[in-house]
């Protein structure tokens, strides 16, 4: 299926590894010109540099903290400036620390608000004068299945990331009519170096191992396994893809069928 994605203009923000870097890989595949963002220069270079000797396509880099907001808009306005426009913009932050309410003071929730909520507001807020500009704009919030199912050991993110939801349904009805379409992306455990930490860190909560942690995450997804980040990356870019044109105000888990609600 061709999801019509030549030539279209991207951005993935923490894009150097885990998720992001999948969907930028996936999105360069598909024929898109990719900015690519996250703090270190040397690992997106390296990234970038893998994915466009693996599709033939250009992928650009812009180093940047995206939880600051004047960071946040100058790495949107260098990626306009860089590909000429933008098209579709892809919200992505390395997630809270794992952790019970407990664990964390008032300063560590008001630095993990500005990594989660902050970063998407700045984002949205710079990439929006170019994404009306677009005959296919696209923006999506890549978030966690945490915002519909509290997941054990998460309490920062399972309390901040519904508010980014709330943000991204109400500008989905906001901008749907200049013609952008705002979707989240939801994903469960998925094999990334995030989900060993994680593991590893409920081994040591539970004076446990990793291994059993893994088993005992198994035990409660239906397919019995963590997710690729290729199948992320697959229905991600279909999200931001012109085949998903009457997409729009989506939270789409890609979970193995983690969540239990029926809404």
């Amino acid at each position: 299926m061709d999801l019509g994605l030549r030539n279209v203009r991207v951005l993935v923000t923490a894009a150097s590894q885990g998720l992001g870097k999948a969907a930028a890989r996936r999105f360069s595949l598909e024929g898109a010109v990719v900015v690519i963002n996250s703090r270190r220069l040397d690992e997106l270079q390296a990234t970038a540099a893998e994915i466009n000797a693996e599709s033939g396509n250009p992928v650009f880099t812009i180093a940047g903290d995206v939880s600051d907001p004047a960071q946040a808009a100058k790495i949107v306005k260098n990626a306009a400036e860089m590909l000429g426009g933008l098209d579709v913009l892809v919200t992505n932050a390395g997630g809270p620390p794992s952790g019970g309410f407990e664990d964390f003071d008032v300063e560590q929730w008001e630095q993990s608000t500005r990594l989660v909520v902050f970063s998407v507001v700045s984002l949205i807020k710079a990439a929006i004068p170019y994404l009306k500009e677009s005959d296919r704009a696209a923006i999506l919030a890549v978030q966690s299945v945490s915002v519909k199912q509290p997941v054990y050991n998460l309490t920062l993110s399972n309390a901040i990331r519904p508010a980014v939801i709330g943000l991204i349904k109400s500008l989905s009805q906001e901008l749907g009519p200049s013609g952008i379409r705002v979707n989240a992306i939801l994903p469960g455990n998925t094999e990334t170096d995030r989900i060993v930490d994680l593991m590893k860190a409920r081994g040591v909560k539970n004076n446990t191992s990793e291994a059993i942690e893994r088993e005992k995450a198994y035990a409660d997804i239906p397919l019995r396994r963590f997710g690729q980040t290729d199948e992320f990356a697959n229905a991600a870019v279909f999200l931001c893809s012109p085949a998903a044109g009457y997409i729009n105000g989506v939270m789409l888990p890609v979970d193995g069928g983690v969540i239990k609600a029926t809404l």
